[in-house]
């Protein structure tokens, strides 16, 4: 298993092994970051990570997670909310595609 050395913003350099550390890459934009525990603070530790350095962790045996941005983002939605006024009544407002707000009541 091979020896991992990264940086606790708390602990300073620490020491893990592959099984320490999870690398995560977003299927969308390959964007990349990894993640460990601190050995001595236990907290969770993220940082970005380019891809040469994606590359180095996953082939030392660090577990590679692709994630994918939720569906929800490519949902189209007309942009509707309600504002409710100090006289506590409910407008309407919603946005046309010109870009200018139409309220009604």
């Amino acid at each position: 298993m091979a020896t991992i050395r990264a940086s606790c913003s708390d602990c300073g350099d620490v020491e893990l092994t592959s099984a320490d550390v999870t690398v995560r890459v977003c299927s969308a934009d390959s964007t990349g970051s990894y993640s460990f525990s601190c050995p001595r603070c236990s907290r969770i530790v993220v940082k970005s990570a380019e891809p040469r350095i994606v590359e180095l962790l996953v082939t030392s045996g660090v577990r590679l997670v692709t994630w994918h941005l939720p569906e929800e983002l490519a949902e189209v939605h007309e942009a509707t909310r309600s504002i409710t006024t100090t006289s506590s009544t409910s407008t309407t407002c919603s946005s046309a595609t010109t870009g200018s707000t139409r309220c009604g009541g």
